[in-house]
């Protein structure tokens, strides 16, 4: 008796270029899409530092408005700075909020463009910039 085999078909397999190819194809896709994706994340963070400051712009208001001046400093919105008239806390404690690049905002009293200044120095983290490295400010 002979042992006959049988022959299977091999199933196909991707080649070695096959696989190159796509991967250059998806590196290529990768190059192209990700920096639109990482442009509007930094446009996303902009705007919600714009929304941010004007919520604490609000909180400093309302402050101004129980005590009858405006507070020294942002930790004055969360904890009585020893006046009999702080009704608050005017923001959610315990602490205050970073803008989106996890930085301190820039409060000054008495402000240069009008009461108070509030500021993000936005992406760069450095004063000036342009577009998703401009700082956000409270009085523009």
């Amino acid at each position: 008796m002979r042992n006959e085999r049988k022959h299977r078909p091999r199933p196909k397999l991707f080649t070695l270029m096959e696989l190159m190819i796509v991967l250059v194809i998806l590196g290529l896709l990768m190059a192209l899409v990700t920096p639109r994706f990482i442009g509007r994340a930094e446009q996303a963070k902009h705007r919600s530092a714009q929304m941010q400051i004007q919520f604490l712009v609000n909180a400093i208001h309302d402050y101004y408005l129980d005590v009858g001046e405006y507070p020294n400093r942002l930790e004055a919105l969360i904890q009585n700075p020893g006046n009999e008239k702080w009704n608050g806390p005017y923001l959610e404690p315990p602490r205050l909020p970073k803008d989106p690049w996890d930085q301190e905002y820039y409060y000054r009293y008495p402000g240069q463009h009008g009461r108070f200044d509030l500021s993000s120095y936005g992406a760069d983290k450095a004063p000036g910039g342009a577009g998703v490295n401009a700082e956000i400010r409270s009085w523009e």
